[in-house]
């Protein structure tokens, strides 16, 4: 069975550039002062941009950059700074270049308290599948299999399906990156943690029932005692 996943709220159509801020928004407000969080190609880019200016972190690129300020716009691009996804960044002062092997070095080391990254699916056990789907041509898994081992925390970042199919599943069908490394998963529909049971929901978008965001995830979500409601920001 699939999802009819849920294109419209309140009888409106979800605006896609919306969703793709609110879940990089609702990611930004699990960083705290003093991390180091590497920030993934796509969606989890955006983060980048949401984080408030009373948060001091440090923003890692695994191309070899600590301190990236944010995503370039027309008026602050440099064509020679760029994130390992190949999109313009702009640097804080103070920030540090180095080769691919330091950037992994730190990576590998421990060094990240949390990677933010998409997916492709995510299943109970914590399970990640994020880099191919068979048939088609891709160079690797890259550096998320690093990413996702070395960091102390976990974010999977990325809407609740994909063309009404699941991607919140009892068990990836898909080759893994990675096996029981994935702590949280955000989506435009709801927080998720991933405990020794399962799937434990623990908030909800103010436009969704809990239902809904069960009909739309094949797993079975336990449900919060405290489960709490998302208010994204009405404008940014």
């Amino acid at each position: 069975m699939t999802p009819n996943h849920l294109q419209v709220t309140k009888n409106k159509p979800l605006d896609k550039n919306k969703v793709r801020r609110n879940i990089a928004w609702r990611v930004a407000q699990e960083l705290n002062n003093g991390d180091v969080v590497n920030l993934g190609i796509g969606m989890p880019s955006l983060v980048a941009n949401e984080i408030d200016n009373d948060v001091e972190l440090l923003l890692q690129s695994e191309n070899g950059l600590l301190g990236i300020s944010g995503l370039a716009n027309v008026t602050n691009t440099d064509l020679d700074l760029v994130n390992a996804g190949g999109q313009f960044i702009t640097a804080d002062i103070g920030a540090s270049y180095f080769n691919s092997a330091d950037s992994f070095a730190i990576i590998r080391g421990g060094h990240v308290d949390v990677t933010v990254l998409g997916a492709l699916q995510v299943d109970e056990q914590g399970n990640l599948a994020n880099w191919i789907i068979p048939g088609k041509m891709v160079p690797g898994m890259g550096g998320a299999m690093d990413l996702v081992v070395g960091a102390k925390k976990v974010i999977v970042s990325m809407e609740h399906t994909a063309k009404g199919k699941f991607k919140l599943l009892k068990h990836c069908s898909l080759p893994l990156t990675a096996v029981n490394q994935v702590d949280m998963i955000i989506t435009e529909m709801a927080v998720i943690k991933i405990t020794a049971k399962g799937m434990l929901l623990t908030e909800i978008a103010a436009e969704y029932t809990v239902e809904e965001v069960q009909h739309a995830t094949e797993a079975t979500l336990i449900i919060s005692d405290n489960l709490k409601e998302i208010r994204f920001p009405e404008s940014y």
